[in-house]
């Protein structure tokens, strides 16, 4: 057994359904957006779908969301009960989704140990967040998670394998001949298609093995050019805070338990897709800001103010892009102490907000920024991307990033809901 915190899992996956109709997308997607699960909704019908197993985050803050979670739970038990979910045991799942763009992302599904994960700022885990953590966040997804019976994952975890050596070599024929396509599908609203391959025993054995040496200190050392750092071979792609809450849930119980209970635990463990960072496909899209509730102007002068020096207008240092309806403007904040223009924007924003109130929305797409600005009291700040290649050194020397400095693509891109595991 090699040591790495990703390993084989339980998995479940759906029969006798219609997997068009199962499969939705990751719940924190399209938030300012409720049409777009409308027409989900009216798309999946009566049909078995996770839609019935998730809470899209438009919902947390709803005053029904109590009865929402307790429903979704019930469906969850029903499913099992009806035998709606079949399970994999001890299995490790290459995936291929084709991409609405053309291009093919690769991953491969199984879980990871909990216990060598830390979203905490500042943390030497193997596993962490490159984000902040926004602790608010936790709790109302806690009730979601903490009587199901079984997880959906949406998270998408990445390493850094520059000469593509674990994952990608599952495309080629010989490495496919050797495993069995589990399913097929088209997925809706712009979703592309994806497809499921168990691997082998010698197969997984090797990506074990293969994570294992990417953890190895020397080499890490050598690697980063980070002596003495400790090593990070897990990097969050998508859905932290998916994580963070089952690790909060696993912190929880584990005080109930005995140390033996510990070991084995299922809640110990969350089911992941594991990425690599220089897949062809991964783009590190920005992530656009939109405020409503504010007065625009207002906001300008005080972030002038926040920041000695700044100034409208091009010039050195960092720029940010402000739109207003027909308004397009740059301001420049020279000398900037953050790395990154995000983390300028950010650190002002959050005080701005908890000072005089409002909301802020994180948004993909120019266009969108430019839709939504339309509406009165609100103004919208566009972020220029971030390389990839900038990812794990940043997190190594500087700990995680401003929460929502990049995504990985498009929101009909993200992860779609097919497996499950149970955690009970």
């Amino acid at each position: 057994m090699h040591e790495t915190a990703f390993s084989p899992a339980n998995i479940l996956l759906p029969q006798d359904c219609g997997l068009t109709k199962w499969a939705v997308v990751a719940c924190d997607q399209y938030t300012s957006q409720p049409e777009y699960w409308e027409r989900v909704d009216q798309f999946v019908g009566d049909a078995p779908s996770t839609l019935r197993l998730i809470l899209p985050e438009s919902k947390l803050e709803s005053e029904h969301v109590e009865e929402e979670i307790q429903k979704i739970n019930q469906t969850m038990e029903q499913y099992l009960e009806e035998g709606r979910l079949r399970e994999l045991e001890d299995a490790m799942i290459f995936l291929e989704r084709k991409l609405s763009n053309g291009k093919t992302r690769l991953g491969l599904i199984g879980k990871l140990d909990l216990e060598q994960y830390s979203y905490e700022k500042g943390s030497g885990t193997p596993i962490r967040a490159t984000e902040g953590t926004v602790l608010s966040r936790i709790p109302p997804r806690m009730k979601v998670r903490k009587n199901a019976p079984i997880e959906l994952p949406h998270i998408m975890v990445l390493i850094d394998d520059p000469k593509k050596e674990i994952i990608e070599p599952f495309l080629r024929k010989e490495s496919k001949k050797q495993m069995q396509m589990i399913y097929s599908t088209t997925l809706m609203e712009q979703g592309g298609r994806v497809s499921g391959y168990l691997l082998s025993k010698e197969q997984a054995d090797k990506v074990q093995k293969q994570l294992a040496g990417l953890a190895d200190p020397a080499r890490f050392a050598q690697f980063y050019h980070a002596e003495g750092k400790p090593v990070l071979t897990y990097a969050m792609g998508d859905g932290n805070h998916s994580l963070a809450t089952a690790k909060a849930c696993w912190e929880e119980l584990k005080p109930t338990l005995s140390e033996a209970e510990r070991q084995t635990h299922p809640a110990r463990y969350a089911l992941v897709e594991l990425v690599n960072l220089h897949d062809d496909s991964l783009e590190f899209e920005p992530i656009h800001r939109v405020l409503f509730g504010v007065d625009p102007k207002q906001l300008l002068a005080d972030l002038l103010a926040a920041y000695p020096g700044a100034h409208y207008g091009a010039g050195e240092g960092h720029q940010i892009t402000y739109v207003l309806p027909g308004e397009r403007g740059i301001l420049t904040v020279p000398h900037p102490t953050a790395q990154l223009e995000v983390g300028t924007l950010q650190t002002f924003l959050d005080q701005y907000l908890e000072a005089h109130g409002g909301k802020i929305d994180y948004i993909h797409g120019e266009d969108v920024v430019e839709q939504l600005v339309q509406q009165p009291d609100s103004i919208g700040f566009l972020l220029p991307g971030m390389g990839k290649d900038q990812l794990f050194p940043t997190v190594i020397f500087d700990g995680a990033l401003p929460r929502k400095t990049f995504s990985m693509g498009e929101a009909h891109d993200k992860r779609f809901y097919l497996e499950a595991r149970k955690i009970k």
